[in-house]
């Protein structure tokens, strides 16, 4: 009866032997190289442009905001903007809120 028992708890050779762990490993870290490649470092790209694009901004210029407001800037503080958006109407916002398409963010490139 304990000879049965033991070979019930005794972990099975699947004939992996030390190999299938590294394997493994090696496996869990291809993934997450593929990941970095393809979905982190590219939004790092993408944030970065749009952060040097929102730091060019100067007063004159139009913008649209995230929330679809148009105008044009009047004013230019460290983390806002003060944009007119209809004759003598100005509003403050904050520089995160100003949408960036791909055509402007491609001039900031330039």
């Amino acid at each position: 009866m304990n000879n049965l028992l033991f070979l019930l708890m005794a972990p099975a050779d699947n004939g992996q032997g030390a190999g299938g762990g590294s394997m493994t490993l090696i496996f869990i870290l291809l993934l997450l190289l593929i990941f970095y490649f393809f979905m982190i470092r590219p939004q790092q790209k993408k944030q970065k442009q749009i952060e040097e694009y929102r730091s060019k901004l100067s007063k004159g210029d139009k913008i649209i905001t995230i929330g679809g407001l148009h105008g044009k800037i009047t004013d230019v503080q460290e983390k806002v903007f003060v944009i007119e958006i209809a004759d003598g109407v100005k509003i403050t916002i904050e520089k995160a809120a100003v949408a960036v398409d791909e055509n402007e963010a491609k001039n900031a490139q330039k």
